[in-house]
């Protein structure tokens, strides 16, 4: 069968458009899925590779802070009670006589001590706490209350929870 010069170029053409297409379909669309796969791997093993970098770091500062807190512990005087440390910088304060009551509860992993002031000045207040928090590094105010007092208006009356680790 002879065909046209006419014919034979588009037949030719036809070829070419037909593997173009299957070349197209079989070779190169999949490759292109192929990397677009790829790179969507890449992205997604890179986030999870920060979220585990982040969270390695966050680790080691709790790691640290863990550290930190045993060796305040581990400083403090054998037969340390939060109790004891609060009587004493209330003396060395001159607020003991101001103590209207002193409550110490436990749970397995801290104490704490509940206590109430009566009629002292803003200045004795803030000389105790200054010397609880800054004291031992270790205990903290968890709540306070302070209010001014009923009978004399220039003193203040004040409930706090102290808390330390045990």
């Amino acid at each position: 069968m002879k065909l046209s010069k006419r014919e034979g170029y588009l037949v030719t053409a036809a070829s070419v458009v037909v593997a173009g297409f299957v070349l197209f379909e079989f070779l190169f669309s999949p490759f292109l899925e192929r990397m677009a796969a790829l790179r969507a791997g890449i992205e997604a093993r890179g986030k999870s590779l920060r979220q585990m970098s982040e969270l390695s770091n966050r680790y080691r500062e709790i790691t640290d802070a863990s550290r930190e807190r045993g060796r305040l512990i581990g400083k403090r005087a054998k037969g340390f009670t939060l109790f004891s440390f609060l009587e004493r910088a209330a003396g060395e304060c001159s607020v003991k006589d101001r103590i209207k009551y002193m409550k110490p509860s436990s749970s397995p992993h801290e104490s704490m001590v509940e206590m109430q002031m009566e009629e002292i000045t803003l200045k004795q207040l803030v000389d105790y706490l200054q010397r609880i928090e800054y004291g031992d590094g270790l205990i903290r105010i968890k709540r306070i209350s302070v209010r001014e007092s009923r009978r004399e208006t220039q003193y203040l009356d004040a409930v706090m929870q102290v808390v330390s680790p045990e």
